[in-house]
């Protein structure tokens, strides 16, 4: 259960929990456009003004940077009728050359990595962008962005699996979002509220906390981009899924869906909670609504756990988003050593070329899934539990 810190207006789940993560939630409470208290999800972490795995409720209010440069970021999973032997597991000598197969083709058709990007627009992207058109005019300079970066992964904890729940299923499951034009309009709109905010002599606690006021141009044009980056990050995930699917079907000669799962994690959206419409900002928090179905990855070699929301009305109906950091991508780096993270992906088909780039991501950087699992039983139930067999990072 939830229990009440030091600062009565934050209410946490999480029993790993570090002095400057705490007081970062404190100080998010403290806002004047908070109403009511921040749920502090399991896998809560240091992060830039709001802290990571919180939610936020706030009345005709948003705080950009509270939503994060990564508009939309989530999870999208599908469980299809392929089992392990249909991809040669386990004990058979090839296996691991045809996963190994499956990796290269997954690099091949979809880029990752930090600005990565196809040669050219794909036609999937240009009709997207013509049928859900943008709130205003994007510069060219963002124009292509949006249109080569439309089913791309991009760098950092995203990522590109293929996995076996206990009972031998396939499930392939993928984490990105909005890519560069996320990043370019949350940005735009971070600066902006913070140029506001120095310019009306508001005081704040964290410059980051700067936020936009409903009524106001700024208020309506954020929301209106934000809410166009969040069906872009949607859309970008569904086009990288359909591709990935379309590949492992190549591999094996066939395989159909079962069932699809996607979600935002970096989010806003006006809902019902006490009686009173709110917008709840999710943070690094997924929604878990009575029957909602999320996602909710470990690190690239622990478990990822499909899950069904179970409505906690104290959590404004949400749970954590993933394991969460306990070290820094800095403090990573320099703690791991190669040999450790090849310890740990060993029986899995990764990008194994380049261990080093991807030290900030070793599995001991994030909080252990299994106890974020315990610590939010009251806000979801587990449906699935998903080990992966092929990872594939932008590194």
């Amino acid at each position: 259960m939830g229990t009440v810190t030091t600062e009565p207006n934050v209410v946490s789940w999480a029993s790993i929990l570090d002095e400057p993560t705490r007081l970062q939630a404190e100080r998010l409470s403290r806002s004047p456009v908070v109403a009511g208290h921040v749920a502090l999800m399991a896998d809560a972490h240091l992060g830039i003004g709001a802290t990571i795995g919180s939610v936020i409720p706030t009345v005709d209010a948003l705080i950009p940077a509270a939503v994060g440069v990564d508009i939309g970021c989530g999870m999208i999973a599908v469980r299809t009728d392929l089992l392990a032997a249909d991809l040669g597991l386990p004990g058979i000598s090839s296996t691991d050359a045809r996963l190994a197969s499956l990796h290269a083709r997954f690099a091949s058709a979809i880029p990752a990595g930090v600005g990565e990007q196809h040669l050219q627009a794909t036609s999937r992207a240009l009709a997207w962008l013509k049928t859900v058109v943008p709130p205003h005019e994007l510069g060219p300079r963002q124009q292509q962005t949006a249109l080569v970066q439309l089913g791309t992964l991009g760098a950092g904890n995203h990522f590109l699996e293929v996995s076996l729940d206990e009972d031998g299923q396939v499930w392939v499951v993928v984490h990105s979002g909005s890519r560069g034009i996320g990043n370019q309009l949350a940005t735009q709109h971070i600066r902006t509220a913070k140029t506001l905010a120095k310019a009306n002599h508001v005081k704040l606690e964290d410059p980051d906390l700067a936020y936009f006021q409903a009524g106001t141009p700024e208020f309506e044009a954020y929301v209106l981009d934000m809410t166009w980056a969040q069906s872009y990050a949607w859309e970008n995930r569904e086009a990288m899924m359909d591709r990935a699917l379309a590949l492992l079907d190549g591999l094996v000669g066939r395989g159909s869906e079962l069932e699809r799962i996607n979600c935002h994690h970096n989010f806003a959206t006006p809902e019902v909670h006490g009686g009173r419409t709110v917008w709840i900002t999710r943070k690094g928090a997924i929604r878990a609504r009575n029957g909602d179905m999320g996602i909710i990855p470990g690190s690239m070699s622990t478990a990822t756990y499909i899950v069904k929301g179970l409505g906690n009305p104290l959590s404004y109906n949400s749970s954590a988003h993933g394991a969460g950091r306990q070290l820094s991508r800095g403090a990573a780096k320099r703690a791991f050593t190669v040999e450790s993270l090849q310890g740990w992906m060993v029986g899995k088909v990764w990008n194994s070329d380049k261990p080093e780039a991807l030290l900030d991501e070793h599995p001991e950087a994030y909080k252990d899934i299994e106890q974020v699992m315990k610590d939010q039983a009251d806000l979801v139930q587990r449906v699935a539990k998903l080990t992966q067999i092929v990872n594939y990072k932008g590194a």
